[in-house]
């Protein structure tokens, strides 16, 4: 794992960190909660996942 940096200033989030790839979904229902499907070859790595306001 590399060095990574995570910052939140006035609202803003900057994220450094080796990036494979970056999903912009909708959370969908799952029984009583929700998942954001992504591709089978993801599974079992780490992920952020960001709620945003809107």
């Amino acid at each position: 794992m590399t060095d990574r940096e995570i910052n939140i200033k006035d609202q803003t989030l900057t994220i450094r960190e080796d990036v494979e790839t970056v999903y912009e979904k909708t959370v969908t229902p799952f029984g009583n909660s929700g998942k954001v499907d992504v591709a089978k070859k993801y599974i079992g790595k780490r992920v952020y996942v960001i709620v945003l306001r809107e």
